[in-house]
């Protein structure tokens, strides 16, 4: 529940604190660059054991119907393409860190961090999709619809960022935000029975 929200504050203080960050250009996976970049790295870890230990909470809540299971595993997936990411960082450009040129060359380094990151919000989308039908199970019918709005949302963001990066950040914010509540409503709502 707190791998969304604590990555995302990290980033944000990362983003106000650095010289030459601009959200408008620069995706918060570059601020694993530069001579502070280590904190971001820190936060893509823990935000990967996070997510893996919050898959297998998540398991053991639900229980053991085929969304009960492969929503888990899929969020998991979500988890290790953070670590993929920490273990490769995304490439300079965009004017970050700065000294960097505006233009970004993508190395091998920054296609296995590009790859690990579709992996794993692809991953996250069909969690999604997979969870809303234990939420459905369970009653929440809008918070089942919700879950699949959501994917839709996330990829027109990362569909959108070639034009904006903005655009990318709501959706990768989206997706860890929508995370959180849907894994807060099925452990609330599993602990009231």
């Amino acid at each position: 529940m707190a791998a969304g929200p604590v990555f995302l504050a990290v980033g944000a203080a990362q983003g106000l604190a650095r010289d030459g960050f601009d959200f408008s250009r620069n995706a918060l996976s570059q601020l694993a660059l530069g001579h502070a970049g280590w904190i971001q790295t820190v936060n893509f870890l823990l935000a990967g054991a996070l997510l893996v230990m919050g898959a297998f909470g998540l398991r053991q809540v639900l229980g053991g119907g085929t969304g009960d299971t492969w929503g888990p595993v899929l969020v998991g997936v979500f988890g290790v393409s953070f670590w993929a990411a920490a273990a490769f960082p995304a490439d300079a450009g965009a004017g970050f860190p700065v000294g960097a040129p505006d233009r970004t060359v993508i190395s091998e380094q920054g296609a296995v961090h590009m790859v690990a990151g579709m992996v794993g919000y692809l991953a996250l989308c069909a969690a999604f999709v997979v969870l809303a039908g234990s939420l459905a199970a369970r009653g929440h019918r809008r918070w089942a619809v919700t879950s699949r709005l959501v994917p839709v949302a996330v990829l027109a963001g990362f569909t959108a960022s070639g034009a904006s990066v903005l655009a990318f950040t709501a959706g990768a914010s989206l997706g860890l935000l929508w995370l959180t509540a849907v894994t807060t409503r099925l452990a609330t709502a599993l602990a009231d029975r």
